[in-house]
């Protein structure tokens, strides 16, 4: 309930934010217009949230049935896994990207869909990727996935209406808060939208990271997956639909846009050492009893290593 209202205040927040940069490019009728805006960009998301993400980084439905045999059992896995969370089937897709991710969307647990990036199948072994899956259906579970989206779309457009008032109305001296205010208006409004977006999605990794190590029974298969994922995406393995798209960063399992920092105010991600570390305590504590084909002794050190056999 804590977590639900303070991500209730985060939107608020973006939202109003949304309005303010409306007021200050064309004053009350700005404001009225970027309202009416805000709302429809809502109800956009929530009934299209999984399309408008899916369709933006190209990904294609899989199921059991596909002839690649790697790509049928990942199909199968996380259906599996959904069954053991008790949540219904998701569609599963596949996203043609050589960086290995993955991300849940959808507006509520009856219309989810998970994707991964076919990079995730090819350099992560078999329990790795339920690992990753698990994570992903706990954000379905926790019904993060609808927020999530909703916070892409909203910090998406107060950047280009930033923008727009930047490099269309610069010269209008009669707007609130003149030139000088334009200005800083098209600097400070998208660094404040990154700020809520990052302030929504950083304490719901934790959570997906708990959630998913109980769903999949196995944390360290997890914390390995995150080393790998890591590793991957700092070494030159740019994620090019993120890259054209970032605001949708922070629903990726980890952040996929270059140049990630450490875990500070400007990251959309925790870092991932203290996701492992924390996964690590879950496992020694035996919060999550494992169930998988076996249990690895120690976390997979953080240098890409060849996929493991499907079974």
């Amino acid at each position: 309930m804590r977590n639900h209202l303070r991500t209730f205040v985060l939107l608020a927040a973006l939202t109003a934010l949304f309005v303010g940069v409306g007021y200050l490019i064309a004053g009350p009728s700005g404001m009225a217009i970027a309202f009416l805006m805000a709302v429809t960009l809502n109800a956009i998301s929530y009934w299209n949230a999984d399309k408008i993400v899916l369709r933006m980084y190209g990904a294609t439905e899989v199921d059991e049935s596909h002839p690649d045999r790697l790509i049928a059992n990942f199909a199968a896995d996380v259906h599996e896994l959904s069954d053991r969370a008790g949540l219904p089937r998701p569609r599963v897709y596949l996203i043609n990207s050589e960086q290995p991710n993955a991300f849940a969307t959808g507006r509520d647990p009856e219309h989810a869909a998970v994707a991964a990036n076919l990079g995730l199948l090819r350099m992560l072994d078999r329990r790795e990727i339920r690992g990753v899956m698990a994570h992903e259906l706990a954000h379905v579970k926790n019904r993060d996935t609808l927020t999530m989206t909703v916070t892409a779309t909203i910090a998406g457009a107060i950047s280009a209406l930033a923008n727009f008032a930047f490099f269309f109305g610069g010269n209008d001296r009669d707007r609130p808060g003149g030139v000088i205010g334009t200005i800083a208006l098209a600097i400070l409004a998208p660094i404040a939208a990154a700020l809520v977006q990052m302030a929504i999605s950083r304490h719901r990794e934790y959570g997906a990271d708990a959630g998913g190590a109980e769903i999949s029974g196995d944390p360290q298969a997890l914390a390995s997956a995150l080393q790998k994922i890591e590793a991957y995406a700092r070494g030159g393995m740019i994620n090019h639909q993120a890259e054209r798209n970032p605001a949708t960063s922070h629903m990726f399992i980890i952040n996929p846009l270059s140049g990630q920092g450490a875990d500070n105010l400007f990251s959309t991600h925790p870092a991932t050492r203290n996701r492992v570390a924390a996964l690590m305590k879950l496992a020694e504590g035996g919060g999550a009893a494992v169930s998988g084909p076996r249990r690895a002794g120690t976390a997979v050190p953080v240098t890409p290593a060849a996929r493991g056999p499907w079974s």
